[in-house]
């Protein structure tokens, strides 16, 4: 109790400074949500607790979890079979203050090379509870659940429980997870809220604004607590942020972006894009995604114009590297574009898709702009995920599954050909 009382009051000093952190930003019609749950902790201090893993090159996986002991090891133990563990790596440590909270012990370890579609049991920290994970394949077909603006609401368990009905391979996050706020102990609930599916399956995120936590003076640095704990691939990308990188699995080279980074032409971000566009070779990896947080085309009154910026800066760099699809968050709503370049339907451009409505605390945005552009071709406010499955080099389906109901719906489907394959976006005398 007495370990227990210095987080409550630290949720409840914060809930009091910033009331305004209990309501919902932003005007748009919602729909209401569901109540938060808020996942305790039941194991020892010295247990592991909000395990997760994501992928690391193409055959290395990030064992990420918190203890509240500040001694224990950061090591993993691992094996192809529950309780043989023949392998052992060792990894790093580190933690953070937020105004009057103090996280635990954030662990990172790599452990690898692994073989490819292929269970590991592994244990953290040389105590606690066995987990398992599968690898992703390294060939077609592989499956991705992308889903954005997680929270931990019953919609949340919902979505998870719907997402984790049907097998898939990697799970892909377009920003806002925790919808903590500020409030840090919410952050902890999360990880444990998600430890069941992202201990078993790679969880590869980015930033969305509700990870920020910015207060002038106080507080001036953002984005500490997702920067801690939510580790990715960036150094291994060549990247200089957590908050963009990219990565390769299954002949699909997948890039986060990074929406509250700078992203102009002199930026980090933009010169670290060129680069990146420029090594891929669509021979090895023949679709390319993209996922980011504001979308860049929306017909949602919720959130207009707050991709513009960044979609004047970069769309031009995304086309001309004919990238297949483009995945969003933000707007707590579906919504699903036809190929389109500079505000114009455009064979050549990427498909763009909007999946902010994974169980968000806020509700859902409900109304759209009318009468409905000719671009948005599935539009939906309703909570649910997607799934991409890529067949082979030239197809992929892609579904996105309503979870209004009981049940997962399919409520809108679509087959892509990889621009890879058409021939025609690739003449060099397109007019740009």
């Amino acid at each position: 109790m007495e370990k227990l009382f210095p987080r409550i009051f630290s949720l409840l000093l914060t809930l009091f400074l910033f009331p305004h952190l209990l309501h919902s930003q932003g005007c748009s019609s919602r729909q209401p949500p569901r109540p938060l749950i808020f996942t305790p902790h039941n194991r020892a201090d010295s247990d592991p607790q909000q395990v997760h893993i994501s992928l690391v090159g193409r055959d290395h996986i990030r064992v990420s979890w918190i203890t509240e002991a500040k001694h224990t090891q950061s090591i993993v133990e691992y094996g192809k079979a529950p309780g043989a563990y023949n392998s052992l790596a060792t990894g790093e440590h580190t933690s953070y203050t937020y105004f009057f909270y103090s996280s635990g012990e954030i662990h990172h370890v790599k452990i690898g090379p692994l073989e490819p579609s292929t269970t590991y049991f592994y244990r953290c920290g040389g105590s606690g509870p066995e987990f398992s994970f599968r690898t992703p394949t390294q060939e077609f077909p592989i499956e991705f659940a992308v889903v954005g603006d997680l929270g931990q609401t019953e919609w949340t368990a919902s979505t998870l429980a719907h997402v984790e009905s049907k097998d898939y391979d990697v799970f892909l996050l377009p920003g806002d997870l925790s919808y903590a706020d500020t409030q840090q102990p919410l952050w902890d609930s999360f990880g444990r809220l998600v430890e069941p599916y992202a201990s078993r399956r790679p969880w590869m995120v980015t930033e969305g604004n509700h990870e920020i936590e910015i207060f002038p003076i106080l507080h001036p640095h953002g984005f500490t607590s997702y920067n801690a704990r939510w580790l990715m691939p960036y150094e291994e990308s060549g990247s200089d942020s957590n908050l963009y990188y990219s990565f390769e699995v299954a002949g699909t080279h997948i890039i986060m972006l990074g929406s509250y980074a700078e992203f102009d032409k002199k930026s980090s971000q933009y010169k670290w894009l060129v680069a990146d566009l420029a090594k891929i070779d669509r021979n090895k990896t023949p679709w390319v995604v993209v996922l980011l947080h504001a979308p860049w085309y929306n017909t949602n009154t919720a959130h207009q114009g707050e991709g513009d910026s960044m979609r004047k800066a970069m769309e031009e760099l995304l086309y001309n590297a004919r990238v297949d699809v483009v995945f969003a968050g933000h707007v707590h709503a579906y919504e699903r574009f036809t190929r389109v370049y500079n505000n114009k339907e455009n064979e050549c451009g990427p498909v763009y898709v909007t999946v902010g409505d994974g169980g968000n605390r806020e509700g859902l945005a409900l109304t759209f702009k009318s009468p409905p552009s000719p671009l948005s071709l599935f539009r939906e406010a309703s909570f649910g995920h997607g799934r991409l499955r890529i067949l082979n080099q030239t197809h992929a389906h892609w579904s996105w599954h309503r979870n209004n109901d009981s049940n997962s719906v399919v409520a809108d489907q679509i087959w892509l050909e990889s621009l890879s394959s058409f021939k025609a976006c690739w003449n060099l005398n397109d007019e740009l």
